[in-house]
């Protein structure tokens, strides 16, 4: 028999703004989710209508509060900016997140793994990928038609809807966004600023240098009878 919820009842159902799990596992694997997260908020920062988050919970089916996930990142096109306890997905015109990044963790298995993956094909995800930072492995998905299907080769991917390039040293994964610049730390983005600014600073300086030198020049000239004005 199957139970239909009534409109009174499911306004009365709670959806918790936190699952109690942790964001990370460890110190990586938050820096690399905050650098994902924040680089994509800047790459779509002028367009309103893509909402990027991390470890946000997603509901996609309204009356079930026990159906729920958390991505790392998550990107959906066509919703708005602005703060969410938890994204509803009936109150959001029914979009799902098109785009969702999750990274491996010591604590992760592979059966909690599998569970994520059958939820995002399961509920619309077009775009997923998955970084192990240890063994430095990105593999990504996607979606064709109702299945999402392993991407061959990931090195030099250029992301569908997000327009950025993957790419895959020894060391490290890099993201290159669609202009071709590479997605920055916090702190490389402030060693720019800080840098910006103390060249700003020196050009100022030698503009007041180069002021001062051609006043000098104008009341030298004047002490000597000669109107600089006709130079």
């Amino acid at each position: 028999m199957v139970t239909h919820l009534s409109s009174s009842s499911r306004k009365d159902i709670i959806y918790p703004d936190s699952d109690g799990e942790p964001m990370a596992d460890n110190t990586e694997q938050f820096q690399l989710i905050v650098w994902i997260k924040e680089n994509l908020e800047l790459l779509f920062a002028n367009d309103p209508h893509v909402f990027v988050a991390g470890d946000l919970l997603w509901y996609p089916v309204e009356g079930d509060n026990n159906l729920r996930l958390a991505p790392d990142v998550m990107v959906v096109f066509g919703r708005p900016k602005g703060y969410r306890g938890s994204y509803q997905q009936w109150l959001e015109d029914n979009i799902p997140p098109q785009v969702v990044f999750e990274i491996w963790s010591p604590g992760n298995r592979l059966s909690q793994m599998a569970k994520k993956f059958e939820f995002y094909e399961r509920y619309g995800v077009e775009e997923y990928y998955l970084y192990k930072p240890d063994v430095v492995d990105l593999t990504g998905w996607r979606r064709r038609e109702s299945n999402l299907e392993v991407i061959d080769q990931m090195t030099g991917w250029v992301s569908p809807r997000l327009g950025v390039r993957f790419e895959l040293s020894k060391e490290k994964l890099q993201i290159f966004s669609p202009s071709g610049k590479p997605f920055f730390t916090y702190l490389e983005l402030d060693r720019q600023r800080q840098q910006a600014e103390a060249r700003a600073e020196e050009a100022e300086a030698r503009a007041e240098q180069a002021e001062a030198q051609l006043q000098a020049l104008r009341t030298l000239l004047q002490e000597r009878g000669i109107n600089p004005e006709q130079l």
